[in-house]
């Protein structure tokens, strides 16, 4: 009688090392997720960090306004030394590289940065007015923290528009 109850213990330490799996797997599962919302909120504050450095930079001379060439030109402005922008140079979370650089339409240095990461983001709602675009995005690469600087009133009027 013993050896027919020792068949029973085996195949119920079986199921319950199954079921110890599957609780493994979903806490798994459920950790990766909550990683990636989480590199998701730092992409964000990240990109939004340098859009306000990329104004900032911008806006620092009046009279003769600039975008930055360089990221390094946002941690030390050669106009005002005393004015940091940017307090370090990020990292994109998901890459663990630098962010992409997006140049200015007329190539003189650049207006924002994005992420190279080709994952697809869980967030697709609430987000700020500027980034409402990001709802449609389908990879974090199509999250673009851009600046637009205005049109500079010297740069608009060209003789050639003159009727």
């Amino acid at each position: 009688m013993p050896a027919r109850q020792s068949g029973f213990t085996y195949l119920f330490v079986l199921m319950l090392i199954a079921f110890f799996g599957l609780g493994l797997a979903a806490a798994g599962q459920i950790w990766h997720t909550q990683a990636q919302r989480a590199r998701e909120a730092d992409v964000l504050f990240i990109g939004n960090q340098y859009r306000r450095a990329v104004q900032s930079y911008y806006e620092l001379d009046k009279n003769a306004p600039r975008l930055p060439q360089r990221i390094e030109d946002l941690l030390e402005d050669d106009r005002n030394p005393e004015v940091r922008h940017l307090r370090r140079a990020w990292r994109d979370p998901f890459t663990g590289d630098a962010f992409e650089l997006i140049p200015a339409p007329d190539g003189n240095g650049f207006i924002g940065v994005a992420s190279r990461s080709t994952a697809t983001p869980f967030r697709k709602a609430g987000f700020d007015p500027r980034d409402s675009a990001f709802a449609d995005a389908e990879t974090y690469a199509e999250w673009r923290f851009v600046f637009v600087p205005p049109v500079l009133p010297a740069q608009s009027a060209r003789p050639d528009s003159i009727q």
